[in-house]
């Protein structure tokens, strides 16, 4: 029986044309080498690979979409060539890092299960990077992705992560659709007590739009920025 290929977890931009300044040598070096992809998106996964290795046939390339609305049979088929083929593969988000609020995760647990080794790459993270940024505790942190869009649960929503925040001594990291992004700072201050300290991170990596900045709630008020369709990540701590 074939040895089961590799599962390389490979890290993309955050922002266009950033790749020189956040994409390792090392990941250039392994996808020169795949033929097989899993990926969240194949629009952006196929042009990642083409802006990082240019040298290389689009054409001549697998690429299989796994996103959040892939079934567990969907997720099986996709290691097919790496457990039968022996076939190395490289998983794909559509921003960032793969396994990381992403469905590549469920690709990475199906791996595991079948003894498949999994090596992750280290890239731009946009959770990490904006804890880092932040000045919040990273010793304890959650992340819970994108908050209700409705009023009275965001609200809820809101107010149940203030009060974690405050009882367990814990960062809350929390997202939005960008075109929804101003709504939620609006939100925020309307919900959350003016002495909670609010992150807004925006375009991180972004070498002139980037935008991270922690104020108390009661300071944002009057001076929140304008992050209309702009990828942020939101955090709160006391």
């Amino acid at each position: 029986m074939k040895q089961p290929g590799i599962l390389y977890l490979i890290p993309t931009i955050l922002v266009e044309d950033t790749a020189d300044k956040v994409i390792s040598p090392q990941v250039k070096e392994t996808v020169q080498q795949l033929t097989y992809f899993i990926v969240e998106n194949l629009r952006t996964a196929r042009r990642f690979v083409k802006s990082i290795c240019p040298e290389l046939v689009i054409e001549q390339l697998t690429f299989v979409q796994i996103d959040k609305d892939a079934t567990p049979a969907q997720v099986q088929a996709s290691l097919k060539p790496v457990l039968e083929q022996g076939l190395d593969a490289g998983i794909i988000s559509e921003a960032g890092c793969p396994g990381i609020a992403d469905p590549g995760a469920e690709v990475v647990k199906y791996g595991h299960q079948k003894n498949i080794k999994v090596i992750p790459f280290a890239g731009p993270s946009a959770i990490l990077l904006s804890l880092m940024g932040s000045g919040f505790n990273g010793q304890n942190f959650a992340f819970h992705g994108y908050i209700p869009i409705e009023r009275g649960p965001r609200t809820q929503a809101l107010r149940h992560l203030e009060k974690e925040m405050q009882q367990r001594d814990q960062t809350q990291i929390f997202m939005e659709t960008p075109y929804r992004n101003n709504k939620l700072l609006e939100d925020l201050l309307l919900t959350l007590s003016g002495g909670t300290r609010l992150c807004i991170a925006a375009n991180i990596t972004s070498p002139t739009h980037e935008f991270i900045k922690t104020k108390t709630i009661a300071d944002w008020k009057g001076s929140l920025p304008d992050i209309h369709k702009q990828p942020a990540v939101f955090l709160i701590y006391k």
